[in-house]
């Protein structure tokens, strides 16, 4: 074996151990972040729900935060920060709905399906190792698409409209998943922080894009 192989080896072993490092650190940060967003959930359900201006202010300004700082130790501060105050917002519409007849039904089956989805394709891009970016362009075209059915939602009560939007959130959280575990993988993402919040959110907009649908199928909207 000449110096360059053993040259080769070396750096390849340092590679899959930043890899398998930032992938630990990735998966129980959000491990820690999910839970403490339901324990702050459990916390106010009971509570008046939370003003939507205050809420999406307090949202953005928590996560560009977390994206600002996330290179250094302020960063595990605000995430923290950021999935409390998301659970202590959600908490008081879960509560709500679990005090409808199927809402304890659709609470759960949304859990498992968010369960079942984001171990599925994080499973499939740990084990494929494939490279996701061609998923870019469906992403950055399904922000558009969504903000625009979004500001439409607010203006036209359309019930087809919002059922669209669900599913496009699903999607469209999916092709994160697939995009982001990928990028850890091949060693495209090295800082564990921006990849939990990634994650994050996508579970958050994958079990509220479920919950709203099974919601509208179980007739819990009318």
């Amino acid at each position: 074996m000449s110096q360059f192989d053993v040259l080769d080896v070396g750096q390849t072993r340092g590679s899959v151990v930043a890899v398998n490092k930032v992938l630990k650190n990735t998966y129980l940060l959000l491990g820690m972040t999910l839970a403490f967003s339901a324990f702050m959930a459990t916390l106010s359900t009971n509570s008046a729900p939370m003003n939507m201006w205050v809420y999406i202010i307090g949202l953005y300004g928590l996560l560009f935060a977390t994206q600002a700082l996330a290179r250094s130790a302020w960063g595990l501060l605000t995430i923290f920060a950021f999935a409390g105050f998301i659970g202590y917002g959600t908490g008081p519409m879960i509560g709500a709905l679990m005090s409808t007849s199927a809402g304890s039904e659709v609470v759960t089956t949304a859990l498992g399906g968010t369960a079942f989805i984001f171990f599925g394709l994080s499973g499939y891009a740990l084990v494929s190792r494939k490279d996701f970016s061609f998923l870019n362009g469906f992403i950055t075209a399904g922000c558009f698409v969504l903000l625009a059915a979004m500001i439409m939602g607010i203006f036209f009560k359309i019930p087809a409209l919002q059922l669209a939007i669900s599913v496009g959130f699903m999607l469209f959280s999916s092709a994160i998943i697939l995009r982001q575990t990928g990028e850890i993988v091949r060693g495209g993402e090295t800082n564990y922080i921006l990849a939990t919040i990634t994650l994050f959110v996508s579970i958050y907009n994958l079990f509220m894009s479920l919950v709203h649908l099974l919601m509208a199928f179980s007739g819990g909207d009318e």
